[in-house]
């Protein structure tokens, strides 16, 4: 796969990262779309990749963490065949790959699971306490710090407006 470097424009243009971003992530997604992956949001602060990996076993699979990259790689050991048998139809994939997602700040893997195929790898969002918002007292009605609910600051600002 050709990868196109946008880097000599970005450094001559003021703005436009969006665009460019846009621009790297369409380049990179044109590629193999193996395995298929659903991606599921279980909760507030919680999601769910699962790979469906046929044929593979867990010795077979290494999953790296790493900063905002989560890596799911899939190398097949070769089976011993029987002597004198022959493949007539392949039609499960045995090749290797590589899949990666991007992770937000802050997520990390939980649990990783292989059953039946699929691959479950479980991930959690945990925000540390001092970078939640915290309301603030004016003229000192109130000496403590207290942690803004995500869901009464959106009502706050609907109100407001």
């Amino acid at each position: 796969m050709a990868r196109i470097d946008f880097t000599p424009y970005r450094r001559s243009t003021v703005g436009f990262d969006h665009l460019f971003d846009l621009l790297e992530s369409s380049v990179r997604n044109t590629g193999d779309n193996y395995p298929p992956f659903n991606i599921e949001k279980r909760g507030e602060d919680e999601f769910r990749i699962t790979l469906a990996l046929a044929g593979f076993r867990a010795g077979d699979i290494d999953i790296t963490a790493q900063q905002n990259l989560l890596t799911i790689t899939g190398r097949k050991q070769d089976d011993a065949k029987p002597e004198g048998s022959e493949m007539l139809h392949v039609g499960i994939a045995n090749r290797g790959f590589e899949r990666r997602f991007e992770l937000a700040d802050h997520v990390r893997v939980s649990n990783a699971d292989l059953a039946d195929g699929m691959l479950v790898i479980d991930l959690v969002r945990e925000v540390p306490e001092a970078m939640k918002p915290k309301k603030i007292a004016i003229n000192g009605q109130q000496s403590s710090l207290s942690i803004v609910d995500s869901s009464e600051s959106d009502e706050s600002d609907r109100d407001a407006a």
